[in-house]
């Protein structure tokens, strides 16, 4: 069962503008890269459903999470399926985000009153997200839509709350063009992780690199 409802976790969404997306089939390793986001200032953080048995892994985030690590927000990213959804709410998903629009899994998601993100490509998916009570939609693939599609987007539809994820990277152009365009915040994957950071053990660099993206969203905003 989720821990923080969705105002909770839209609140600390919005305030810190940044939801690092990674996946790791070693729990250790994905423990130390959770742990080293929070202490980055990080607060919501999501988790891809992309590997086999990472249903185990995730179980085992979330409560490592609500034990050592107050009021950091865990989620399942890479759902495509209301099945999956269903599982993963189970294990104590906070919220859930998906590379596609299933209109099926928002009731699921509704129902246990957490956010659901899914992926949009247009403007109308994005429209039909919202009638289905998709309070934060995620603009995907970033880097193929541009900043432009989300500044055009939101010229006649402001209220649209949204998390650009594919192409975001942790420097002040790339942070600063997406902010200027109007998303609400961005998911950032392989670049807050490096591979060789990640093989390397050298997690207060990840935390290093998490800060510095998030006191450059403070000043771009």
């Amino acid at each position: 069962m989720a821990k923080y409802d969705k105002l909770q976790v839209l609140t600390a969404i919005r305030d810190t503008g940044i939801v690092p997306v990674f996946y790791n089939g070693d729990l250790e390793i994905s423990k130390n890269v959770l742990k080293a986001c929070y202490e980055g200032g990080i607060r919501a953080f999501e988790f891809a459903n992309r590997g086999d048995f990472a249903q185990e892994v995730f179980g085992e985030l979330v409560k490592y999470a609500n034990k050592e690590l107050p009021g950091m927000i865990v989620g399942i990213g890479s759902v495509v399926d209301p099945g999956t959804a269903a599982l993963y709410i189970q294990l104590g998903a906070n919220f859930v985000v998906g590379p596609l629009f299933n209109p099926a899994i928002a009731p699921i998601c509704n129902r246990r009153n957490i956010p659901y993100a899914p992926g949009c490509g247009s403007v109308s998916e994005v429209g039909a997200a919202q009638e289905a009570g998709c309070d934060l939609c995620k603009v995907f693939p970033g880097d193929v839509l541009g900043p432009a599609f989300v500044k055009g987007l939101r010229a006649p539809m402001p209220w649209s709350k949204l998390m650009v994820t594919g192409g975001v990277k942790p420097t002040r152009e790339n942070l600063e063009g997406w902010f200027k365009a109007g998303v609400f915040c961005v998911g950032m994957g392989s670049n807050l992780f490096p591979k060789d950071v990640i093989a390397a053990g050298q997690w207060s660099k990840i935390s290093e690199l998490c800060a510095d993206a998030l006191a450059i969203v403070k000043e771009v905003r």
